[in-house]
């Protein structure tokens, strides 16, 4: 428990399912208010009936598909309506698509862009007017690992995420003055329904099973790190610290790491 949230409206997206709904039900019980957005209304009612009953804090909900612009436009002149304050924004709405280049449609690279990083960046820029005027602020960029080490049929997945790292690490530097905090989060494989999406044979998971993360362990991360002056969260750290060698030795973590990279 954390009593930097007490009082503190949180915005997430993505917030009825996955890493994002457990994001909420951890703000919520550390007293933070919250404005939740996603495509699901259903399950944001009952998210937010589950919260406000059991927490005892103000739920806004925001029907939405962040990857579209005119509805994202609609929902954040609601979310407007509903207070002028936004402590953290979590930018947690996303999804990917493992699949060739070869065989990834420019319908779905679009989608991708569109959800991952523009809508991101759409939503960045709304609230950092009313961050800058409250004097402080915190931006939580849900990124990957795969914006850190791509591999194959990920090409365009592991692109948007990679946009998502230098946005938010330009956008630090920018808002530093400002006492605006940005933090990007760097999960690796995580039990979620992302992946009946992006795999739909299923056997990614199965593949890499030692590093699969669990949201709830990610959502106490991201909590305890919010409000705090927190670069990145990256998570498994044997994922981390691979990341770190690909920087420093790509070609020989390529080579060596060839049959991982090719479990997808």
């Amino acid at each position: 428990m954390t009593k930097r949230l007490l009082g503190k409206t949180v915005f997430i997206t993505g917030a009825s399912g996955g890493l994002g709904e457990h994001i909420a039900r951890l703000s919520a019980k550390n007293g933070a208010n919250l404005i939740l957005l996603a495509r699901n209304r259903q399950k944001l009612e009952k998210l937010k009936e589950e919260l406000e009953t059991h927490f005892s804090v103000q739920v806004h909900i925001v029907e939405a598909d962040v990857g579209n612009k005119e509805e994202l436009a609609k929902a954040l002149e609601l979310v407007d309506k509903q207070t002028d304050r936004i402590d953290i924004l979590v930018n947690n709405a996303g999804f990917g698509k493992f699949t060739s280049v070869m065989d990834t449609s420019l319908f779905d690279a679009e989608n991708m862009f569109n959800v991952n990083v523009l809508g991101l960046i759409a939503l960045t820029k709304w609230v950092l007017p009313k961050m800058t005027r409250q004097g402080k602020g915190h931006i939580i960029n849900i990124a990957s690992m795969a914006g850190k080490i791509a591999t194959p049929k990920s090409a365009v997945y592991a692109a948007t995420k990679s946009a998502v790292l230098a946005f938010s690490n330009s956008l630090r530097m920018e808002m530093k003055d400002a006492g605006i905090y940005v933090t990007t989060v760097n999960p690796g494989p995580m039990i979620t329904n992302f992946f009946n999406v992006a795999d739909e044979s299923g056997n990614y998971l199965k593949n890499v099973g030692p590093w699969v993360l669990k949201p709830e362990y990610v959502a106490e991360k991201v909590v305890a790190s919010m409000l705090t002056n927190k670069r990145e969260i990256n998570l498994p750290k044997l994922m981390e610290a691979g990341s770190r060698i690909y920087h420093l030795f790509p070609s020989i973590v390529e080579r060596v790491g060839k049959k991982a990279f090719f479990k997808k």
